[in-house]
């Protein structure tokens, strides 16, 4: 299918409910949605009381990347990973750096994408001589049964499988692709309802929650946090976040400080200082973390 297109797949996790309506069980969203209309991420519809995915198979985003970029410095360092996305995201963080991939289909717009087969991109991967496919750009969460399909084609063949995700995804959606997932990196913006309450729609609790069952179920796991003026960038918040990672998951688990710059909703907001992100290292020193990065330095 050609750019534009629109592909259509019944959804893996939802439940029919009462008037033709639905309930998604895909991420911590839950939404309930009513017939012709669509969930929060913009590419899942109910369709005469059934729901289906409208991204499948439409890949907006490929790449070859270094796994660093993910950012992944302690699994496989110094390779390649092929990077994908299908369009959508059940976030709406106003600073996404990805806004026209991850936001283009909101609130009922064209799904855009080229129609990729999962057996085409495991192909190129083998091709290209990548040891690992990353589900990255946008929420991979929100096209599962796509990136699904390819983790189990992409492990028969030896490769390993990468999320780079928000972390919001349901315990149903984890126990599905664990058995398949070789790697995480999780956008983890601190401890803080209001923080993803006011700026992302969500709750800090759920990804909590996933944090804690990707590090017990072995998934190699790194931690992103966005340090942005003004939201999460108080001494105390970043010591909640390194108390959290050190405390509830290991000091063993990277832990990303990452710069942020002017980006889509937030242009007027000012870059983070340099000593900022020094001073959440020597934060994250103090909590006994044993891998701290600084990012976009």
């Amino acid at each position: 299918m050609s750019k534009g297109g629109l592909t259509t797949k019944e959804a893996i996790l939802y439940h029919k409910l009462d008037e033709d309506q639905v309930k998604c069980s895909v991420c911590h969203q839950a939404c309930t949605i009513s017939e012709g209309k669509r969930g929060i991420c913009g590419v899942r519809e109910n369709r005469e009381g059934k729901l289906y995915t409208l991204n499948y198979g439409l890949t907006i985003a490929a790449n070859i990347d270094p796994i660093e970029k993910k950012p992944l410095y302690h699994f496989l360092p110094g390779t390649r990973t092929y990077s994908l996305a299908a369009a959508g995201c059940n976030f709406r963080c106003p600073w996404c750096q990805n806004w026209e991939v991850a936001q283009s289909p909101k609130p009922h717009k064209q799904v855009e994408g080229i129609a990729v087969s999962p057996e085409e991109h495991v192909r190129r991967v083998l091709e290209y001589g990548c040891p690992s496919i990353a589900y990255t750009y946008s929420e991979p969460t929100i096209f599962v049964e796509y990136a699904l399909e390819i983790m189990k084609l992409a492990r028969v063949k030896g490769l390993k499988n990468v999320w780079v995700t928000n972390g919001y995804m349901s315990r149903e959606t984890l126990e599905a692709i664990l058995p398949y997932l070789d790697a995480a990196n999780v956008d983890f913006k601190g401890p803080d309802d209001a923080v993803y309450g006011t700026y992302c729609g969500g709750m800090a609790e759920p990804i909590m929650g996933n944090l804690k069952l990707l590090h017990k179920a072995g998934v190699h796991l790194e931690i992103t946090t966005l340090v942005i003026p003004g939201v999460n960038d108080k001494p105390s918040q970043l010591e909640e976040i390194a108390r959290f990672i050190s405390s509830e998951l290991s000091s063993d688990v990277p832990w990303h400080v990452s710069r942020f710059f002017p980006a889509w909703k937030m242009t007027d907001t000012p870059v983070t200082s340099v000593e900022t992100l020094k001073r959440a290292r020597a934060i994250g020193e103090a909590a006994g973390l044993k891998f701290i990065y600084l990012g976009n330095v």
